[in-house]
């Protein structure tokens, strides 16, 4: 019998063909352009994607570390909510649409969905991608300008990756306050540095203040133990590049590690992680080095060492962003010396 083709490999696949007869320049030129937009380049009246070319760059240069960063928070989130799956879902600023791939990734069978964007041309190449996706024949592309005017039918699941930065301060909390007044749950997903962090937690306030829970990455729907503009809250999910990706892009690595910060948060009662491996483990000779955001709130650094048996075989194979404990390995601490 044949495994299943795995979701990422098909949109690679899906990929693969888009600069076909595109000029090696031009790519070049949309790819560097759109690098500007996503470091934060400020807002403007125009769609950031604005032709073919626009749209095949960004999906060789963007789209496969979106689905991946967005797949992340996503597992993470039915981590937090074993129980549910969404019946429908709407990706606002979806664009090519890698969140509707990312949900399909996660959870099984078709749904209805909407992809809303701006970009007409990136909902026309989303619409041929998804194509090649099964689980993905009932979506609907719908052009709109994202922002207060944009309004948002009930559904169980809101999506907003990568989108808050492109957005003016008072669209950002119009479209977080929408997607709260919508949905069962939202997911939102900004680039791993400061100021995207600084978005997320601007919506995670958003969220709990209008009554949701909050399901992951955070232990807990407190405040955030962090002191504002001494650190951020990131993760990382490893992309692998394939050769268009490579050309597009440049380097020779087969892979990439895409920074994000996230939040999942559903009105809904949810399970969230006793705590959260938020730094990359460091593992020493005998020991890991675990730094933890935990339920209290606070943030603490816990070493696990041999003598903690299955515990520290778990920590070995902990990665930055995991639930810690792993489920049905004992408390989040070591024991005691």
């Amino acid at each position: 019998m044949n495994a299943p083709v795995r979701p990422d490999e098909t949109l690679r696949a899906a990929l693969a063909g888009l600069l076909d007869g595109l000029p090696p320049r031009q790519a070049s030129q949309a790819v560097e352009r759109l690098i500007a937009s996503y470091r934060g380049a400020t807002p403007t009246d125009a769609p950031i994607l604005r032709d073919r070319a626009d749209v095949a760059a960004y999906a060789a240069y963007r789209m496969p570390a979106t689905f991946e960063a967005v797949r992340s928070a996503m597992e993470a989130f039915a981590d937090a909510a074993p129980e549910w799956v969404p019946g429908d879902h709407v990706d606002v600023g979806g664009g090519t649409g890698a969140a509707a791939w990312a949900v399909s990734a996660t959870w099984d069978g078709e749904r209805p969905v909407t992809v809303v964007d701006w970009a007409e041309p990136a909902l026309d190449l989303g619409r041929e991608i998804a194509a090649a996706n099964p689980a993905l024949k009932d979506v609907r592309w719908q052009r709109s300008r994202i922002g207060a005017a944009l309004t948002l039918e009930s559904t169980d699941l809101v999506t907003v990756s990568y989108v808050l930065n492109e957005l003016t301060a008072p669209d950002r909390t119009a479209l977080v306050d929408a997607a709260a007044a919508a949905a069962q749950a939202v997911v939102i997903v900004e680039p791993g540095t400061p100021d995207g962090y600084a978005r997320v937690i601007e919506a995670r306030d958003r969220l709990i203040t209008a009554g949701f829970h909050i399901a992951a990455p955070c232990p807990h729907s407190a405040a955030c133990p962090i002191a504002p503009g001494t650190d951020w809250c990131h993760f990382s999910a490893r992309v692998s590049r394939s050769s268009l990706h490579r050309q597009v892009k440049g380097g020779s690595l087969a892979y990439e590690d895409e920074k994000f910060s996230y939040v999942a948060a559903a009105r809904f009662p949810v399970a969230p992680a006793p705590s959260r491996v938020v730094r990359r483990p460091q593992i020493r000779k005998g020991q890991v080095l675990l730094d933890l955001c935990e339920t209290e709130p606070s943030l603490r650094r816990t070493t696990v060492t041999k003598r903690h048996g299955d515990l520290y075989k778990a920590a070995r194979d902990a990665d930055w962003g995991d639930a810690w404990p792993p489920s049905g390995s004992g408390p989040t601490s070591p024991p005691s010396a």
